[in-house]
């Protein structure tokens, strides 16, 4: 898959794509929607499809001191789109430049000229340029001026009516509805950082863990999660935690996972955590072998959790949760 970082210079084997435009934070079931709307059309005509996306999130240009929940940072959704089997990614720098331009700017002079895009597809609620003006009805206008054709995706919903959306992702990882957001995304939510040193309480309560810090913003219900973890040696199940340890007083939020079966060294290695069933939340022990007691019990739910999923993963039912379950990550 082809990434352009520019929208300023356009390789010239990249134009005239099919485009699917959108933040697609989390490339949950609703974006693919659109980005399979997008590749319908590019195979229909022989062309290659691709997807725009902005980095970092605008949510987080204008606001850059408001912690903001990203459910996908960009290498992690590079990698999801690349899954998808799209053939080149526009990640456009979003900075006071792209900000900046008018509506009219973007779709015939980003769009229509500088991409040669030679059809455009967006979900019902795509706003774009200086102010929020452009619409979908403004697009359609733009690309008929210019030449390309314009595709608009209607919400799409569960069986209950609920619209995928990325905020009522957010929403459900912030209560430990880990479920209900892997039911939208189509793939359990995942988690990914550097593995650090921590205090040694978990090696010494019989429970030793891998331990590194959730993203700014990535604001996770506090509490004990079925866990699987994936590294450069392979998958683990695991009993994980997400808090700040408040039996021991008050400190940092952190992610740590007792991996099942596991024995070597995993320090400043990069992982990938799959958060797959919410155990239950975050409570004060009176001590540390009382705490202990608890995690065995905790540990011995994870694995009936996990036994279950593995002999029936729903994940598997969808597009990125069968490849995902099948490919190790490239940064692993």
């Amino acid at each position: 898959m082809d990434i352009v970082r520019s929208w300023r210079e356009t390789p010239p084997d990249v134009q005239g794509a099919v485009l699917a435009i959108g933040n697609f934070d989390g490339v949950h079931r609703g974006h693919q929607a659109v980005l399979g709307v997008a590749k319908a059309i590019a195979a229909a005509e022989g062309r290659k499809a691709g997807a725009v996306v902005f980095e970092p999130h605008p949510r987080e240009f204008f606001a850059p001191s408001r912690p903001f929940f990203r459910l996908t940072p960009l290498p992690v959704k590079l990698e999801l789109l690349e899954a998808l089997d799209l053939d080149v990614v526009f990640a456009l720098p979003f900075d006071r430049a792209l900000a900046d331009l008018s509506a009219d700017d973007f779709a015939e002079g980003v769009l229509g000229k500088a991409f040669g895009a030679r059809h455009v597809v967006v979900g019902y609620d795509f706003v774009y340029g200086k102010g929020r003006t452009g619409t979908v009805t403004h697009l359609a206008a733009s690309g008929e001026a210019v030449g390309y054709g314009v595709d608009v995706v209607e919400p799409v919903q569960l069986g209950d009516a609920t619209v995928f959306s990325s905020s009522a992702i957010r929403d459900h990882l912030s209560k430990g509805r880990v479920r209900e957001a892997a039911e939208q995304l189509g793939y359990w939510w995942r988690a990914r950082g550097s593995v650090a040193h921590g205090a040694g309480r978990g090696h010494g309560l019989g429970f030793p863990t891998v331990n590194f810090k959730l993203l700014p913003g990535q604001d996770v219900c506090h509490g004990i999660y079925a866990m699987r973890v994936h590294h450069a040696g392979g998958r683990h199940d695991a009993a994980g935690y997400v808090g700040p340890r408040p039996t021991f007083g008050v400190g940092e939020p952190a992610l740590e996972a007792f991996l099942f079966d596991f024995s070597g060294d995993l320090y400043d290695q990069t992982i990938e955590v799959e958060f797959i069933d919410f155990i239950r939340p975050d409570e004060v022990f009176p001590s540390g072998e009382a705490l202990a007691a608890q995690m065995a019990k905790d540990c011995e739910a994870a694995r009936t959790v996990l036994a279950s999923v593995e002999a029936h993963d729903p994940m598997r039912q969808f597009p990125l949760g069968a490849a995902l379950a099948t490919r190790t990550l490239d940064c692993l």
